[in-house]
Parts: structure tokens; sequence; C-alpha cells
């Protein structure tokens, strides 16, 4: 009785290892494959857990979402002969799960070795030995990644569709120090001269500026002085129309004043005429003869009454008197 339950313990026990052996578990993000005595078989399972036959049946489990794979110190000779290193070479990619199974059938499980590091050595070398430091080094090292990212990737997709090369990362390569103390001293200089560059241009736009600034000052002052100029003379206009008005103002003025001169002259005139008779004039003449003082009579006035210059005064202002007393006569 004690045999049959050892025998059953035994049982018991190695059920619950091969159950234990059989159940297993495939990550998020994951893919599983199976071997069967070394060959893979055509089964693939989903994340989640998951039966097998246990101790003659293994799985694996490959990553389908973005890893990174870094290559690291990789040797690259120039087209001069010179030896340079590069450090990390870091490759994004990702493997699309229904292309998991031809992958791994094609190049195992660990296909990146394949695929990518090996790959990213060829290649690298393959730019390098057609490219002189300088171009590895400065001149072409911006295209570096992307040319790199473009040759796997045309490669990848005749030998293994399905994998996909994200991006590509180059870090600065190492060089000989001689050659690297040599490239510092001319990006220093080369530094120099930008800075000089972008020194000038910074004069040159400070000058632009100022000259701008100017040109819009005396556009200012131009116009300013426009305006002005065109004030003063609507101005003046304005004053030449003021004074045409006081002219013609003034002229009408002094027309109707010689016109009321003329006509009150001719008025005394026509008046005169009718005023100055004869008879009149004569009795103006006897009222001029009769306002005199003294009346001397005869043809010699003595010299004692009169000096000879008043008496030839008086003579003179009665020779007058008659004169224009007949002139008067004529006109009428």
């Amino acid at each position: 009785m004690a045999q049959w339950g050892a025998i059953f313990s035994i049982i018991a026990a190695l059920g619950g290892a091969a159950l234990l052996a059989s159940v297993h578990k495939i990550d998020e993000g994951h893919t599983g494959v199976y071997y069967r005595g070394g060959a893979l078989l055509t089964t693939t399972s989903s994340p989640g857990f998951h039966l097998m036959l246990p101790f003659i049946t293994t799985y694996k489990s490959v990553q389908t979402t973005l890893q990174t794979d870094e290559v690291k110190n990789v040797p690259c000779g120039t087209s001069g002969g010179v030896m340079i290193y590069f450090d990390r070479i870091e490759v994004v990619n990702y493997l699309v799960p229904s292309a998991v199974f031809d992958i791994v059938r094609n190049f195992t499980a660990d296909y990146d070795k394949a695929l990518i590091f090996n790959k990213v050595h060829h290649e690298l070398n393959q730019f390098c030995s057609v490219h002189s430091l300088q171009e590895v080094y400065i001149g072409l090292f911006d295209q570096i990644d992307e040319n790199l990212k473009l040759t796997l990737q045309e490669d990848l997709t005749n030998m293994a569709p399905g994998l996909i090369i994200q991006a590509v990362r180059v870090t600065k390569p190492n060089i000989p120090e001689s050659i690297r103390r040599n490239y510092e001293l001319m990006e220093s200089e080369k530094t120099k001269l930008l800075i000089s560059q972008q020194t000038q241009k910074v004069v040159e736009k400070e000058a632009e500026t100022e000259r701008i600034k100017a040109v819009i000052e005396a556009e200012k002052v131009a116009q300013v002085a426009e305006i002005k100029f065109g004030q003063k003379v609507m101005e003046k206009e304005t004053e030449k129309k003021i004074s045409q008005i006081e002219d013609g103002a003034y002229l009408a003025r002094q027309k109707a004043k010689a016109d009321a001169e003329f006509y009150t002259a001719q008025r005394v005139a026509e008046a005169n005429k009718i005023k100055l008779t004869p008879e009149y004039l004569q009795l103006m003449k006897y009222k001029a003869i009769a306002a005199n003082s003294k009346i001397y009579f005869g043809n010699d006035i003595p010299q004692m009454f009169v000096d000879s210059g008043s008496a030839g005064s008086s003579i003179k202002a009665s020779a007058a008197m008659d004169i224009i007393g007949e002139q008067m006569l004529d006109l009428d």
C-alpha cells in the first residue's frame, strides 16, 4: 500500500512539473515562436498565457515594438588610409508581427545580429572607403545617418520584409590625436571667420538702418517743408486776393470821390456861370473899391502921402482888378 502511495506521489510530482513546464507567458509587444527538437514550428503565439508540450518544446519571445540596437566601436578606413572609429551607432527599428515567423526561420531569433549589426559594419565601411577624412569627419558627417538608414532599409526590404528601420544616430568618430588638434584649430579659425563675418553683417545692418533712418528723416523734413511752402503759397495767394479786393474798393472809393468832386465842380461852374453877370461883376468891383480906406484922384499922387513902393503897389492892384473884371466879362 505504501508502495502505491509513493508511486502516486511520483506521478503527481511529474504531472505538476510537466504542467509547470508547459505553461508559459508572452509579454505585450512580443510574439512567441516555438521549437521542437531544434526545429522551428509554424505556430506563433500572441501576448498572454499559453500551453506547450513540456520538456520537448521550447519557445522564444521576439519583440515587435520599437527597439534600439547599439552597434559599438565600429572601425572605418577612409579613402586616404586613415583609420577612425565610431564609438556608438544607434539603430531604432521594429518588427512587424506578421513577419516574425519568416525572419526567425531565415535569420534565427537573434536576427538583429545578422541584419543590423553586421550590415552597419559593412555599409559604414563602404561609405568611408570612398570618402576622405575631411568628408567623413566634417563635410558629409551630417549625411551619414540618413544615408545609412536608406541603405539599410533598402537591403532589408529585399532580404527581410517586415523589419523597419525608424532612425539611425551616428556619433562623431574618433580620429588620431594629431589630426584632431588640426581640425580643432581649423574649426577655431573658422569660428573666428564666422564671427568676423557676422560682425561685418551687424555693422552693415546698423549702417543700413542708419541710412534708412536718415532717408526717412530727410523725407519727413522735405514733406514738412513742402507743407509749410504750400501754406505760405496759400497765405500769399490769400493776401493777394485781399489786396486785390482792397485795391478794387479803394479804386471804387477814389472814383466815386473824383466823380463827386467833378460833379461838384461842374455844378459850381454852372452856378458861377449863372451868377457872374456883368452887373454882378461891376457891383463886386465897386465893393472892392469901396473897401479901400483911402482913395486918391489925379494923375500924380504926392510922395508925401505914400512912398513909391506903396503907390506902385496900389496902382498895380487897381490895374489887376480892372483886368480881372474885363476877363470875366469876356467869359460871359
